[in-house]
C-alpha cells in the first residue's frame, strides 16, 4: 500500500487510531478460526460513520483492500485479511446510542459487545433474544454480518429476525439508511435482509437499529441425560409435537461429555450417554407446567436422569458445563475443525449417526453438540497434531459431513458463514445460477472487489464434489 493512502488514513484519523507498526499490525493477521492471512498494510480505527466514509472513499479509488473486524470471534476465517490492504477495526464505534423502551427498539453501533446489549436492556424489562457462545466479547456488528444464532435459536430465531434498519456505507463511501423503526414495512425490496449475513462484502454497518421484545416472567431449566443421542432427538421432537416451544434445547454427545469431564469434574455430567439442557421461558405458572411437560417427556423417551435446577445457581452450573464445551475440546487433540451444520429436526439422530459412522471410516475421532431445538450441530473433527495426512482425511471427512447434511435437506451453516474454511464447499449447496446471483449482487455494490476479498465469492463457485 503506497504512503499516500496511509497519510490520507493519519489525516483522517490521527496518529492515535491508526496503527502502522509492525508490532500492532501483526495482531491482527488471524482471528478465532486460527487462520492466518497477510499482515496488513494498516490498522484503521474509526469512531465516527464519517470517519468510515472517508476511510473507504479512499481504499476504494486506491483499489486497496479493507476487512471490517469487530472482535475477531468468528470461526470461518471472515476477518482475516488475505491480500494486505485495510483492517477496518470496529472495536470504538461502541455506543448505545438510544433504548426506546416504547417502542422496543435499541439503536447501536457495531462495535457494543452483544452481552453489554442484553443487560442493559434486561434492567428496563426488556429482552434481546440472540445469544451466541461468544457473547461476553462479540459485537453487534459481527452478530449482523454473520446472521449468529445461538442457544435461543429454537424459540426466537437468528440475529435477521432483529434487525429492523442499518447505517451502512457502500464500497466507495456512500452512505445509505435501509429498513425502518415501523414494526412492519414493505416498501420496496427487502435490503436489510440482504446485507444481514453478506459477512462484510457488501458494505460497512455503522448504525444498527433492534428489535426488542418483553423480558420472559420466568425461566425453568431441566437437565436430561440419555443413553443415546437418538433418544434426546426424539424428545425434542415430542415436545414440539405438545406445543411446546424450548427456548433453548442443547446437546452433548458421549465424546463432549467426556471433555467436558476432563476439564471440568460435575456430578450432574452422566457417567455414559448424552447430556441435554432444556430451558422453557414465558408466564410463570405455564413455564412451570411446560418444565413438567417436558420432564415426562424426557422419560418417556428414555432419559436415565432428569431433573429440574432448584435455583439460579444450579441453573448457571448447567449452563457453565455446555458453555465449557468448546475448550474442553481440546483435551482430545490440538487440531479443531469446527462445522455448524443443520438438518431439519426429524433428520437430527439420522445426521448425527452419520457423523460418527464417517468418522469411524476415516479413523477420525468426531465430537458433537448442539442447538438441537433448530437443528444445528457443531460437528467437531479431532486431530491430536497439525499433519498434512491427517488434514487431508478430515477435509475429505468434512466434505462428506456436508454432502450428507444438505441430502437431508439441510445446510452447510447455520451460525459461522462461509468465510475462508467453506468457500471450497459452496458446490455441494449452492447451484450455479445462485451462486451467479449472488456474484453479480456482489459486483454492483463493489465493483473494485475492495470489501473482504478472498473469501466465498472471490473464490468462484466450486464444483460439486
Amino acid at each position: 500500500m503506497n504512503t499516500s493512502i496511509i497519510n490520507q488514513l493519519r489525516e483522517i484519523l490521527g496518529n492515535e487510531n491508526l496503527f502502522d507498526s509492525i508490532e500492532k499490525r501483526i495482531a491482527y493477521v488471524s482471528d478465532a478460526s486460527r487462520l492466518t492471512g497477510s499482515i496488513p498494510d494498516a490498522v484503521a480505527r474509526p469512531t465516527t460513520t464519517d470517519q468510515v466514509s472517508r476511510i473507504l472513499r479512499a481504499a476504494n479509488s486506491a483499489r486497496t483492500p479493507v476487512y471490517s473486524r469487530g472482535a475477531g470471534s468468528g470461526l470461518t476465517g471472515g476477518a482475516v485479511p488475505v491480500r494486505g490492504g485495510i483492517v477496518l477495526d470496529l472495536e470504538l464505534m461502541n455506543k448505545i446510542l438510544a433504548i426506546d423502551v416504547d417502542n422496543m427498539t435499541a439503536l447501536v453501533q457495531p462495535g457494543v459487545v452483544t452481552a453489554d446489549l442484553q443487560q442493559r436492556v434486561q434492567r428496563l424489562g426488556l429482552f434481546y433474544p440472540p445469544d451466541p457462545a461468544s457473547s461476553d466479547f462479540c459485537t453487534i456488528g459481527g452478530n449482523v454480518a454473520e446472521n449468529s444464532g445461538g442457544l435461543r435459536g429454537a424459540k426466537y430465531g437468528s440475529t435477521r429476525e432483529y434487525v429492523m434498519a442499518l447505517e451502512v456505507v457502500l464500497a466507495d463511501g456512500e452512505i445509505i439508511r435501509i429498513g425502518s423503526g415501523a414494526p412492519k414495512s414493505v416498501t420496496g425490496y427487502d435490503l436489510v435482509r440482504l446485507f444481514v449475513g453478506s459477512e462484510g462484502t457488501l458494505g460497512v454497518f455503522t448504525e444498527i437499529l433492534l428489535r426488542l421484545i418483553p423480558l420472559p416472567e420466568h425461566v425453568e431449566t431441566v437437565l436430561a441425560n440419555f443413553p443415546k443421542a437418538a433418544q434426546a432427538a426424539a424428545a425434542v421432537c415430542a415436545m414440539f409435537a405438545n406445543r411446546i416451544t424450548p427456548r433453548a434445547a442443547e446437546l452433548m454427545d458421549e465424546g463432549a461429555v467426556e471433555c467436558v469431564r476432563r476439564y471440568k469434574a460435575s456430578s450432574a455430567l452422566p457417567a455414559s450417554g448424552v447430556f441435554c439442557l432444556f430451558e422453557v421461558d414465558g408466564p410463570r405458572p405455564a413455564t412451570i407446567g411446560d418444565a413438567d411437560r417436558v420432564v415426562e417427556i424426557c422419560k418417556s423417551n428414555g432419559a436415565t436422569l432428569v431433573k429440574k435446577a432448584a435455583n439460579d445457581q444450579e441453573r448457571e452450573h448447567y449452563w457453565q458445563l455446555r458453555r465449557a464445551i468448546s475448550p474442553a475440546l481440546y483435551t482430545l487433540g490440538r487440531v479443531k475443525l469446527n462445522e455448524d451444520i443443520c438438518v431439519p429436526r426429524t433428520r437430527l439422530a439420522e445426521m448425527l449417526d452419520k457423523t460418527q459412522e464417517i468418522g469411524r471410516r476415516c479413523l477420525l475421532r468426531i465430537v458433537n453438540f448442539g442447538h438441537i431445538g433448530d437443528g444445528s450441530i457443531h460437528v467437531n473433527v479431532m486431530l491430536e497434531r497439525d499433519d498434512e495426512e491427517l488434514s487431508r482425511k478430515a477435509e475429505q471427512a468434512v466434505a462428506e459431513i456436508f454432502a450428507a447434511a444438505v441430502s437431508m435437506g439441510g445446510t452447510l451453516s447455520s451460525e459461522h458463514g462461509i468465510g475462508l474454511t467453506k468457500a471450497r464447499f459452496l458446490g455441494i449447496e449452492l447451484p450455479e445460477k445462485e451462486f451467479s446471483l449472488m456474484a453479480r449482487i456482489k459486483n454492483l455494490l463493489d465493483p473494485n472487489g475492495i470489501l473482504n476479498p478472498g473469501k466465498f465469492l472471490d473464490v468462484g463457485r466450486p464444483e460439486k464434489p
